[in-house]
């Protein structure tokens, strides 16, 4: 069974956060050479009977859908992570459980998020849509860009607004959900819920008796009941970070904590790579405009967040928008993914280029430092170069 991305989402509430605002955050982590664009989709009306096209499936579309603005891999039609007009905000996290994932294609948790950003105007609503979708169409079919293997995950999701956060978890339809008020709160690449349980699938304590996974009579545990082993352990180090901020967790704060390496919520492995990242600014006092920042770039300690605000007439940007290849994509043919087309955006390209920059200065400081005949001098270079990280990640 494949390893889940090792993703991390949070949220911070008043009185952790500062200035009566809700601070929301997420590093994606996706394989290495995935490509993330940032797009936005306007309001708008649908005639009755219409469909949407997801990734994988065409499913029934709402007379109305709100504006959204999401991070997304460029391959697929749903995010990892977005808001919308109404100030909720949406990530997903894949997670697998006890009960394996179906490779039969349906909607992906990435189809989820952007299906509750465009149809519920609060954190309650998005998650009451994507229950709903769950129960009617099902999860499943490859998350990554593969055509050699099929990668299948459940999925979890962080949902927030000015007032409330939800945490959900699934395993295929079936799901339960935490409902959040206050403090700081993680999710990552395992199942985190526990008793605490606000609202849950109609059957699910029945399904997992019948499945002999639970007896009825001990609490009902949600992560015990269908995590792998001790795979429901706690996960998220960059939580006691945002914790140790008191009262002061602000945007910047939440940039830090995505941006640490140490810590791992920073993801730069063999196989996976942080290749993009969100903070949002969620006012509680509905008079102040939400503030959304991006990233669009892999590695948030050597990317810029820029913000986005939804106002009357949003300009779209091409420079972070890939390339469309229609039908002729491969991700919409029959086998799937059978070539991997360049998705790499202008400022996709712009951001590799400057990262050579700064690898190749490294590199000419890094010999200069070996023609120097004193070793005392050599040996602060090399602190130097360790301690520095590039010397310039917080510029790209």
């Amino acid at each position: 069974m494949a390893a889940a991305p090792p993703s991390y989402c949070f949220v911070a509430f008043p009185p952790c956060s500062k200035d009566g605002l809700v601070v929301f955050g997420k590093n994606s982590a996706r394989p290495r050479d995935e490509v993330q664009e940032v797009v936005y989709f306007a309001a708008a009306e649908h005639e009755p009977g219409s469909k949407v096209e997801c990734t994988y499936i065409e499913i029934e579309q709402v007379p109305r859908t709100h504006a959204v603005v999401l991070s997304r891999p460029s391959w697929l039609w749903g995010a990892e992570m977005g808001a919308n007009e109404h100030g909720v905000c949406v990530a997903n996290e894949a997670v697998v459980t006890r009960e394996p994932a179906s490779e039969s294609e349906a909607l992906l948790g990435m189809d989820l998020v952007r299906l509750g950003l465009e149809r519920g105007a609060t954190a309650k609503e998005a998650l009451d849509v994507i229950v709903a979708l769950l129960e009617e169409h099902g999860q499943g079919g490859n998350y990554y860009e593969d055509g050699s293997s099929c990668h299948t995950f459940q999925s979890a999701f962080l949902i927030v607004d000015r007032n409330e956060a939800w945490i959900l978890e699934t395993s295929g339809k079936y799901w339960a959900a935490e409902k959040i008020t206050e403090g700081v709160k993680c999710i990552c690449n395992q199942l985190s819920l526990t008793t605490k349980i606000d609202a849950e699938h109609p059957e699910l304590r029945n399904y997992v008796k019948s499945q002999g996974w639970w007896n009825g009579d001990s609490d009902f545990n949600f992560s015990e009941v269908f995590s792998l082993a001790d795979d429901h352990l706690a996960c998220c180090s960059g939580r006691e970070s945002l914790e140790k901020q008191g009262g002061d967790v602000s945007a910047q704060a939440m940039i830090d904590v995505l941006r640490d390496k140490d810590s791992g919520v920073c993801v730069d492995s063999e196989s996976f790579l942080t290749t993009a990242s969100i903070v949002s600014v969620l006012p509680q006092d509905p008079s102040f405009p939400c503030i959304h920042y991006f990233t669009g770039t892999p590695d948030p300690s050597r990317s810029i967040f820029k913000p986005f605000i939804f106002v009357d007439d949003v300009k779209l940007v091409p420079k972070v928008q890939s390339p469309s290849f229609g039908n002729d994509d491969p991700a919409k043919k029959i086998p799937r993914f059978q070539e991997k087309p360049d998705r790499r955006h202008e400022l996709y390209k712009a951001h590799e280029w400057a990262r050579s920059l700064l690898e190749n200065d490294q590199l000419q400081w890094l010999l200069l430092a070996f023609s120097l005949e004193d070793c005392n001098v050599l040996q602060a270079l090399k602190e130097s170069l360790h301690t520095c990280d590039f010397a310039g990640k917080k510029h790209f």
